[in-house]
């Protein structure tokens, strides 16, 4: 597909891509620490705990074994935590984000970027195609949705502001990512 650039001047799609933050979902073996959640997603320390006790939200990378120890959540770990964020701002009480959370756990990543939530304030609801939608809507109430596509691509361009750590005994990262100007002339120095 060719994309019509300003000025009239022909951008391939893959150059376009280059313009936006990259939206790659993270690699499956990086986590990240609880206070990294937090500001990730916009929850307090004491809300992530809480979710993580009573089984709301629990990491999936790691769980902490006693003291002194980090939990590790991983990416989809952040955006349920982000949809669970989004559900409570607007009313939806804990009990029928947990049902929700229920369904959202039992899909993998992908599925779930074709997955858009409405809510009436009280339940919650899953919408896989634009009839499913259209039926909702139907019946007159007001809802608010939630696409979890969107908010995956928001997550992933937000996190790679964030640190990260890669899980133990994890394959090393085989991709040149950190080719910035300094590592650029540690090679050409250590290959003179």
């Amino acid at each position: 597909m060719t994309v019509m650039a300003e000025g009239g001047c022909a951008m391939r799609e893959s150059e376009q891509g280059a313009l936006f933050e990259n939206t790659a979902l993270p690699d499956e073996f990086v986590g990240y620490r609880g206070p990294t959640a937090c500001q990730a997603v916009g929850i307090t320390y004491r809300q992530l705990d809480y979710w993580a006790r009573t089984d709301l939200v629990a990491p999936t990378v790691r769980s902490a074994t006693g003291s002194g120890t980090q939990r590790l959540y991983s990416f989809k770990d952040l955006l349920v935590l982000k949809i669970v964020k989004r559900l409570l701002d607007t009313g939806v009480s804990l009990q029928n984000i947990r049902v929700a959370v229920d369904h959202l756990r039992a899909r993998g990543i992908e599925d779930l970027a074709g997955v858009t939530l409405f809510s009436d304030g009280t339940t919650v609801y899953e919408c896989t195609s634009a009839e499913e939608i259209v039926d909702l809507l139907q019946g007159g109430q007001g809802v608010f949705g939630i696409a979890i596509g969107g908010t995956m691509k928001e997550m992933t361009g937000h996190l790679a502001d964030f640190p990260s750590e890669r899980i133990e005994g994890s394959p090393p990262v085989t991709t040149p990512a950190a080719d910035d100007e300094l590592a650029r002339r540690r090679r050409i120095r250590s290959a003179v």
